[in-house]
């Protein structure tokens, strides 16, 4: 690793998926976790990747060492001594829409016998709008790996997905106070509700971007609000760049400084054959766009590595196919 060559650090889930696609087909039990999609986006653009996230005694570990396998930094993932819950289920209907609960009727809809592993399943986010808790497998302060600690010559950039309203609450400023220098967030959608809104005002002016989906948007400031309305107010409250990811429509940016706007299209557009699985696209595009913004210093040219690592993502399912396939 050079000198000035910055660590990037993805934060987040690191899950087991079952999957439902739109077309009915279906993927159980494979890696996956935003923490993952993340890294794999980071990773197509450097090779100074980490995966920092918590998992049970009972995750799997040639996954983990598979993950090592292709150059990911697996040093900072914290083992509990217990065993925890990693299922993560995702049905994508037909009309684009994805719902993340009741496996069991999603997979009598198709015709499909429930696994086993999905009994007693409610949903992945349990407590994750809570500002007070941290749920087992939530990041906080204590996890943070001291090795990764920013120096003159080595710069840390870290990017936050998707995670407890307490985690994105408390590890940013936290992450200031350590010396690092660029932070990006992934909100978690269960924490997208209005009565919150006081919780994001606090956390949002400590980072340097912060990149919902559009359905986020939606359940925050209902759907009447426009996304470029959306993004101002973002930006009022504190955050200098907002970036709206609208699916295969491509993403928005909104820069608070000096009001800059700037749209790009997704590089697969909907019903584009070459799209076997969306799983990931939007952590992989957060991925990419940490790294473009760090390397760069261009919001738009950090979009757009990140439509290209979300495009790799698009392509194959499960974490690892964008490295895999490289």
């Amino acid at each position: 690793m050079g000198i000035n060559t910055p660590r990037y650090i993805c934060g987040g889930g690191i899950r087991i998926d079952y999957i439902i696609r739109h077309d009915g087909r279906v993927h159980n039990g494979i890696v996956g976790g935003n923490a993952l999609y993340a890294a794999v986006g980071a990773a197509l653009w450097t090779q100074n990747v980490a995966v920092w996230g918590r998992v049970g005694v009972n995750y799997p570990q040639q996954w983990l060492n598979e993950l090592s396998k292709y150059g990911l930094d697996t040093s900072s993932i914290i083992q509990l001594d217990t065993p925890q819950d990693h299922r993560t289920f995702y049905a994508y209907l037909p009309d684009g829409r994805r719902e993340d609960t009741n496996p069991a009727y999603h997979f009598a809809r198709i015709g499909h016998p429930l696994p086993e592993a999905l009994h007693g399943y409610i949903h992945s986010t349990p407590g994750q709008d809570n500002p007070h808790q941290y749920e087992p497998l939530a990041l906080r302060p204590d996890d943070w790996p001291t090795h990764f600690d920013p120096l003159p010559q080595r710069p840390t950039v870290v990017h936050l997905s998707p995670l407890a309203l307490s985690t994105h609450l408390h590890l940013p400023p936290f992450l200031r106070q350590r010396g690092v220098g660029q932070i990006t967030a992934d909100p978690g959608e269960r924490y997208m509700q209005p009565d919150n809104i006081p919780w994001l005002r606090q956390f949002l002016p400590h980072l340097d971007a912060f990149l919902p989906s559009e359905q986020e948007i939606r359940t925050l400031f209902g759907p009447k609000m426009g996304v470029w309305e959306a993004a101002e107010t973002l930006c009022d409250w504190g955050v200098p760049l907002v970036v709206i990811k609208l699916g295969a429509k491509g993403v928005i940016m909104l820069e608070g400084k000096n009001g800059r706007r700037t749209e790009l299209p997704a590089i697969y557009q909907a019903n584009d054959p070459r799209v076997v699985d969306v799983t990931g696209a939007g952590d992989a595009f957060c991925g990419g766009f940490m790294v473009g913004l760090a390397q760069t210093g261009s919001p738009r040219q950090a979009a757009q590595m990140g439509l290209q690592s979300a495009a790799r993502v698009l392509e194959g399912y499960g974490a690892l196919y964008a490295l895999q396939n490289r």
